[in-house]
């Protein structure tokens, strides 16, 4: 049973930082791409991050320069670091496995990012 489970969530003032974190469970994670998805109130899910088996990483325009995602295979665990946070980032935060290029078959409860301005 593959489980997904985020941390680092929180609330914090605009330019300041967060790491969220993402566990898994089974033993998907080192031939899996992972990605960060957020979803604001009343707006798409977007894809704001992902990283590849090989380490390689993708970042929507929005985040690029402010966000990192690493990945650490022997904890079996994706991060994603935050920085310069501004308003526009609130949003629940899931991270999700894809063992198929873009098929995202397993998913986190997601965890809230709350910045004030």
């Amino acid at each position: 049973q593959v489980q997904l489970v985020e941390s680092g969530g929180g609330l914090v003032q605009a330019g300041g930082s967060l790491r969220l974190s993402c566990a898994e469970s089974g033993s998907i994670f080192r031939i899996s791409d992972v990605g960060w998805f957020r979803q604001a109130p009343g707006k798409q899910r977007e894809l704001v991050a992902l990283i590849t088996p090989g380490y390689a990483t993708n970042y929507a325009d929005s985040v690029k320069g402010r966000f990192t995602i690493s990945r650490d295979n022997a904890k079996n665990t994706v991060y994603l670091q935050m920085d310069n946070l501004k308003p526009e980032d609130t949003a629940v935060y899931s991270c999700a496995a894809a063992r198929s290029v873009g098929r995202f078959e397993y998913w986190g409860q997601g965890t809230q990012v709350t910045v004030s301005s």
